[in-house]
């Protein structure tokens, strides 16, 4: 893939994110005050609980959006590979993705099901297009393949020649 193209698909991947990460945290914020002010209780846990709970999960996770986002931003501003512990935190968030969207099928409906489908598109075609070069791994950065070998009978299994 060229660069006129996967640079633009991580940052505009980037700032779908970024939009992401900003609404989880207002929709956990809005559930912990409904959860605060509606003394909403689960199993006798105290609905303060609930509500810093609601707010905790809600600030954690829009933080790893936002994470991701600045990885992908940086990937797409510098246009290289991501790093080890990089490509393991964007093929987390995908791997989120793809969960959060099977549940959200049922839960939500198929559009939801689509725009985190969409997400994670863009997050695997990202990892896909950012691929590092390794020697032995991709063509042309291989070894050079071994000659064909030359009629005759097969060699002996110790290596040495068949005798004729």
């Amino acid at each position: 893939m060229s660069r006129v193209v996967r640079r633009p698909i991580a940052i505009v991947t980037a700032l779908i994110l970024f939009v992401e990460a900003c609404g989880v945290v207002l929709v956990n914020w809005v559930l912990g005050l409904l959860a605060r002010d509606q003394n909403m209780s689960m199993a006798g846990v105290d609905p303060h609980a609930i509500s810093v709970g609601a707010w905790v999960a809600g600030g954690l996770f829009g933080l790893f959006l936002a994470v991701c986002a600045v990885l992908l931003l940086l990937i797409g501003i510098r246009d290289r590979a991501p790093g080890r512990v990089a490509r393991i935190t964007l093929i987390a968030c995908a791997v989120v993705h793809a969960v959060l969207a099977a549940f959200t099928v049922g839960l939500v409906g198929w559009a939801a099901f689509a725009l985190f489908m969409v997400v994670f598109a863009l997050l695997v075609l990202v990892l896909l297009a950012y691929v590092r070069e390794r020697p032995g791994l991709l063509p042309g950065g291989g070894p050079e393949p071994e000659p064909a070998p030359e009629d005759g009978p097969p060699p002996a299994p110790n290596g040495t020649p068949a005798a004729a």
